[in-house]
């Protein structure tokens, strides 16, 4: 999921790669991350994008098209909306915008109801 942000992200895939079928997955996800798979993705393609903003990478609608925004209003309008904190409520570095959620093996052992 993670290497995969400016493209399209299939469910089917993410519960294929960790042992579980969609239904798990999505439950299991919800319960670790706090949110369901679809914003988990949406706060992330919008995090990778002020990432490479305050990086310079590109244009502003460049950008927007890259993490599957169709216009620079809809990209403005996300940031607007998104909650306030990470890069939005206040500055941080660049470098600690990535996230990383889970790991496969913990995700595996969720799906199966094994405890650590």
């Amino acid at each position: 999921m993670e290497k995969n942000l400016s493209g399209a992200i299939r469910y089917e895939d993410m519960a294929r790669m960790v042992g579980c079928s969609v239904y798990e997955f999505s439950r299991v996800f919800s319960f670790v991350a706090g949110v369901p798979v679809s914003e988990y993705i949406r706060r992330r393609r919008l995090t990778q994008a002020a990432f490479d903003l305050r990086q310079g990478k590109g244009k502003v609608i460049d950008i927007a098209l890259k993490y599957g925004y169709d216009s620079p209003s809809a990209f403005a309008r996300a940031f607007k909306e998104a909650p306030r904190s990470g890069p939005l409520g206040r500055a941080r570095p660049a470098e600690n915008l990535s996230a990383r959620l889970f790991s496969t093996n913990h995700s595996r052992r969720a799906c199966y109801g094994v405890s650590n």
